[in-house]
């Protein structure tokens, strides 16, 4: 792995049981590829009736685009708050998370943006199989 999960804790964000990726396979300016295994924790935060749906696969993809975000930034602040305003072209090809044995791969490439927006496109799969991909928007430094 080449930037291990305790080194981005801090540099986004989502802490604790929420900080769903276990760190990133590779990186450069405008694409990340991260790896997970939380969707298996049977404790897992998102999880609602004891299942993982599929579609919280947005959520991972969006934790890596924080961390790519905080990685481009170049230094050890947080990287700026941003916030999801737009999910476009959106395929979820499976019903559940929880019910995969292998690993994540969560992937998004950055598209276009500036000091205020950013597209991405991302890409959440396990064994080279789609769980979910799209397009999302997301406004940074705005106030909550």
């Amino acid at each position: 792995m080449l930037i291990a999960r305790a080194q981005l804790e801090g540099r986004i964000p989502h802490a604790g049981r929420m900080f769903l990726l276990d760190g990133v396979l590779r990186w450069d300016e405008s694409h990340i590829a991260c790896c997970a295994s939380s969707h298996r924790q049977p404790d897992h935060p998102m999880r609602a009736e004891g299942r993982l749906g599929a579609a919280c696969a947005v959520e991972y993809a969006s934790q890596a685009m924080a961390i790519h975000g905080a990685l481009v930034k170049a230094d050890e602040a947080p990287a700026s708050a941003g916030f999801l305003v737009a999910l476009r072209e959106v395929t979820i090809a499976r019903a559940r998370l929880d019910d995969i044995e292998e690993d994540l791969l969560v992937e998004a490439n950055r598209v276009m943006g500036d000091e205020s927006r950013v597209i991405y496109e991302f890409r959440v799969s396990a064994a080279g199989n789609l769980i979910a991909e799209g397009r999302a928007t997301v406004v940074l430094n705005a106030p909550p």
